[in-house]
C-alpha cells in the first residue's frame, strides 16, 4: 500500500458476538501514517466504554488516562487468550500448555475485552493466534499508549499482514515470547 495515510475502520468487531447477543463487540477506528498506527478508538456500547490513544499522548478510557499494570513475575500474570486455533495446531500450543501451569490465572476474554482490560491493569498479558487487522490495529495504540507491548506470536511489530498477538504489560513480554513464539 503506497497511501501516506490509510484509515481501517471495523464498524462491528466482533460480529459473531453481536449476532449472538453477546456483548463482546465494538466499533475499531485506526490511522496508520507512513506505515505505523498512530490513532487508535475503540468504542463498546454495551460496556459504554470508550477508549482512544494517539501516539506519544497516552491513551485514555471514558476520559481518565490507563496504564498498563507492573506485575512482573509470571506466577502473578493474568493472562487472557482467544482465537487460537492456529496455535493449537503447531508446535507452540505444547509451549503454551507450560505457560498456563505457570501464571496465576488464564482467562478467555476475546475480542476487544481483553485489551481494554490490559490497558486498564486488570489482566497482563493478550495471546491470540488468529486476528484480522481490523480486529486490532486501533488496539495497538491504545495498548502500546498505556506503556504496553504489541506485537505477532513470532516479536514482530504489528502490520497489515499481522494474523497473531501477543500484547502484555511490557514488563512480561519477552518472558512470554520466549515460552511460546510461534512459528518455531
Amino acid at each position: 500500500m503506497n497511501a501516506e495515510s490509510v484509515w481501517l475502520v471495523d464498524p462491528i468487531d466482533g460480529t459473531k458476538s453481536f449476532v449472538r447477543e453477546c456483548p463482546f463487540f465494538s466499533t475499531q477506528i485506526a490511522l496508520m501514517r507512513g506505515g505505523k498506527f498512530v490513532l487508535g478508538v475503540s468504542m463498546a456500547p454495551a460496556y459504554d466504554e470508550l477508549a482512544w490513544a494517539e501516539r506519544g499522548h497516552g491513551a485514555y478510557l471514558n476520559g481518565k488516562r490507563i496504564s498498563v499494570s507492573k506485575v512482573s513475575a509470571l506466577d502473578g500474570a493474568i493472562v487472557s487468550s482467544g482465537n487460537l486455533k492456529t496455535l493449537a495446531a503447531s508446535p507452540a500450543w505444547a509451549r503454551f500448555g507450560g505457560l498456563i501451569g505457570r501464571v496465576n490465572r488464564i482467562r478467555g476474554y476475546g475480542d476487544f475485552v481483553h485489551y481494554h482490560l490490559l490497558a486498564r491493569s486488570a489482566l497482563d498479558v493478550v495471546i491470540e493466534s488468529d486476528v484480522n487487522i481490523l480486529d486490532i490495529a486501533a488496539l495497538t495504540v491504545i495498548v502500546e499508549e498505556a506503556g504496553g507491548s504489541f506485537t505477532d506470536l513470532k516479536g514482530a511489530p504489528v502490520n497489515l499482514d499481522t494474523t497473531t498477538v501477543l500484547a502484555t504489560n511490557g514488563a512480561l513480554h519477552q518472558a512470554i515470547l520466549d515460552q511460546v513464539r510461534f512459528g518455531s
